[in-house]
């Protein structure tokens, strides 16, 4: 996404560049990736270049194709980690598109399995991840305001306030916020 000077968005201009390394150091080229990934070649060029703000599905299925989360992703594009994140520090990512809002919480470390993430779907938002970026993935799930909708292995669980769901993830899932206010949830991950 470009900011009101007509420049790429510093986070979306970091994440590209490192899409552009993770790529170049599998040694594929843009066809590869896209066969590997489902992904147009123009897209994946698009997003590389920061032109575009790159959708969380769009993430989710290079995530995947890495062996990497989402928020270790995020994290490589970040700072140098530190044991302590303040509030005002935690990095924000939007996917607007589909009314979704990602905030980690946990202080970014590459070595470690674990981390807390803050999500936010606005009323009638439905995003849908075709497999996890790592198979085996455990999440859990712990709404803060609002009803939330998690379907994993073809089975549909309502969460509402204060309800937790615990899972592994193998395979499609999808979070869809059914209204009729927004909702507002903490994502635990823990790698396998």
């Amino acid at each position: 996404m470009k900011r009101d000077d007509g420049a790429p968005d510093p986070m979306d201009a970091r994440l590209g560049a490192r899409l552009t390394e993770l790529r170049a150091q599998h040694g594929w080229s843009l066809g590869e990736l896209a066969e590997r990934s489902g992904i147009s070649r123009s897209t994946l060029s698009r997003a590389e270049r920061a032109e575009t703000s790159p959708t969380a599905a769009l993430l989710n299925r290079l995530c995947g194709v890495y062996g990497r989360t989402m928020s270790q992703l995020l994290s490589e594009v970040e700072a140098e980690p530190a044991p302590l994140l303040r509030s005002a520090d935690q990095p924000v990512w939007e996917d607007r598109a589909s009314g979704f809002r990602r905030r980690s919480v946990s202080p970014p470390h590459t070595g470690l399995r674990a981390e807390l993430v803050e999500g936010r779907l606005t009323a009638g938002a439905d995003i849908s991840y075709a497999r996890p970026p790592v198979p085996g993935l455990e999440q859990h799930i712990w709404v803060l305001d609002g009803t939330l909708d998690v379907t994993a292995r073809d089975i549909e669980h309502r969460l509402d306030t204060g309800d937790c769901l615990r899972l592994r993830v193998w395979g499609p899932t999808r979070f869809r916020c059914p209204g009729p206010d927004a909702v507002r949830y903490v994502l635990a991950v823990v790698l396998p």
